[in-house]
């Protein structure tokens, strides 16, 4: 949202508007000195706001920040790590330019779709006066509507073979009869769909269903194996549950190879249905060679790689250095990191499974000897606190911290400012037309 102030100070967050824009606001909801509220009219546009490319923009809600020109949306997210680091974790050391995004669209490698019943009715046929028939939609949730889905055309954000898979998928349910979900009753066929691609050409579709209907199935997955020859690896899934979550579910190949391959730098990963991987993958390289700048491994190094996921950067900084060690929570994401291991032959790589605030005992040091390095890549809340005491303990001469939630990251860094200093902080735009940012920061041991 935008920031706004009032005469007397009060603080409003706006829906709608950019920097720069003066509106007058709805308030919608107050609290205490804040209030949130939406556009009731523009007087004056922002010098940064532009018309957005995607015509699903103010109903889809993917892509917040479209209106906003792309130097604008440098400029927000660079001062969003720079207000972290100075307020939150009292930091004085400089932040680097923001490293951005080229290109801005079609970066992703993985969107995940959903279906339903009832798609959402957009404002301008609620205007329109026009007589409104309720129909299924394949698409994004819309915003605050867990129920129901923006049904889309056309989406920017992947390579637009994404968008030919999915309305194929429409067109084809539709005609033949198939239902789609409904998230209230739990009844209809059609549920999700994940499309994933990489820079090497390869494709995976993975179609989920609530009921096992083979006969269905296997129209539907027969039409796409015929349609789209370049969908590398075919799979389905049913889900039964009341939760869309299918990394708890058997995912079933239907043609082609269970897996996609991706290239980062001389690593190729396998990339299965349930692996975690860097959504933007030409970023994705300039974080890692981040991370190996900072370090800078003269290849004598033992490295630990906390939160390791499918062992990305501990794979792709292994040539660098004497032994890396990962840990990560998700069992599944360390069973792919070791089939990559052996894929790409490297042999000075491990890999545990478990909590990193359970795994980094000190049994687990006195094994695999102190770290010269630590690389940590937390999730958005974080360290532990337990894993931040672990850390001061060990006294690594060097921590490298990338984050995906600056706030997080201050006030961890603030945390181990006990015993390290900030020397190098480097964001890193992984998602334009979003307010996420990446972040990397060099802690070294003070004398």
């Amino acid at each position: 949202m935008a920031v706004g102030r009032t005469a007397s100070g009060e603080v409003v967050f706006v829906d709608g508007a950019v920097p720069g824009d003066v509106v007058d606001v709805l308030v919608l909801r107050k609290k205490k000195s804040v209030a949130h509220g939406v556009v009731k009219q523009f007087n004056k546009y922002s010098d940064a706001r532009i018309e957005p490319k995607c015509a699903h923009f103010w109903d889809c809600g993917g892509c917040k920040w479209q209106h906003l020109d792309y130097q604008a949306q440098a400029k927000y997210k660079y001062q969003t790590v720079v207000d972290a680091m100075t307020r939150i974790g009292k930091i004085q050391t400089e932040v680097r330019p923001l490293l951005q995004a080229d290109p801005i669209y079609g970066y992703r490698n993985k969107l995940e779709y959903s279906f339903s019943d009832k798609r959402w009715i957009t404002l301008a046929e609620a205007e329109s006066g026009a007589e409104i028939v309720s129909s299924p939609g394949l698409g994004f949730h819309r915003p605050g509507s867990f129920d129901k889905i923006v049904d889309v055309r056309q989406c920017f954000l992947q390579e637009d073979l994404s968008n030919e898979i999915r309305n194929f998928v429409r067109d084809f349910t539709l005609e033949h009869g198939y239902t789609y979900y409904n998230v209230k009753t739990h009844e209809g066929l059609m549920r999700n769909m994940v499309v994933r691609n990489t820079t090497l050409g390869e494709w995976m579709l993975i179609v989920v269903f609530a009921k096992n209907d083979q006969s269905r199935i296997k129209s539907l997955m027969d039409a796409l194996a015929e349609r789209f020859p370049q969908i590398t690896s075919l799979q389905y899934v049913v889900n039964k549950k009341l939760n869309d979550t299918i990394l708890d579910q058997d995912i079933l190949l239907y043609k082609g190879m269970p897996y996609i391959q991706e290239q980062l730098g001389r690593v190729t990963y396998k990339i299965g249905p349930k692996s975690f991987f860097q959504t933007n993958t030409k970023q994705a390289v300039t974080l890692f060679d981040v991370v190996m700048d900072f370090a800078e491994f003269q290849g004598h190094e033992n490295v630990y790689d906390l939160y390791t996921g499918l062992g990305s950067i501990a794979l792709y900084m292994s040539h660098r250095v004497n032994r890396v060690v990962g840990i990560e929570e998700v069992e599944p994401a360390i069973i792919d990191a070791e089939e990559n291991a052996r894929h790409n032959g490297i042999q000075n790589a491990r890999f545990y499974a478990g909590d990193v605030k359970d795994i980094l005992s000190k049994e687990f040091i006195e094994k695999h000897g102190a770290p010269d390095v630590v690389v940590t890549d937390p999730p958005r809340a974080g360290m532990h606190e337990q894993v931040i005491q672990t850390l001061l303990s060990l006294r690594a001469p060097k921590i490298v911290y990338v984050s995906c939630n600056p706030a997080t990251q201050a006030r961890d860094l603030a945390l181990l400012s006990e015993l390290y200093v900030v020397t190098k902080l480097q964001p890193v735009d992984m998602f334009p037309h979003t307010h996420h940012i990446e972040n990397v920061a060099l802690l070294v041991l003070k004398n």
